[in-house]
């Protein structure tokens, strides 16, 4: 099972915009990625409400991990994302 320890780049961290870039990002992968933070337990990676509620700040240390076919290039491709300033795109 690929993983993956990130830090958020996004100046408001997982949150309002960067959260929905994320998870409409994951929705759209082929494998169920999960994402955890602050040794909390991983969440679904394309439930908004839960990348919400984990709170991730700037900075933050967060936990990509997948499994299944396509699992090494889903995890890849947000952790790209999450490394990523968000808040800068527009």
């Amino acid at each position: 099972m690929p993983e993956r320890t990130v830090v958020v780049g996004a100046r408001t961290g997982l949150h309002a915009r960067p959260a929905a870039l994320f998870v409409q990002a994951a929705t759209r992968l082929p494998v169920k990625v999960t994402v955890a933070c602050d040794g909390r337990p991983p969440v679904d990676a394309r439930s908004l409400l839960s990348v919400l509620a984990l709170g991730a700040k700037h900075g933050d240390s967060v936990v990509l991990s997948a499994d299944g076919e396509g699992a090494e290039a889903a995890v890849d491709e947000l952790a790209q994302l999450v490394a990523s300033d968000l808040d800068a795109k527009e």
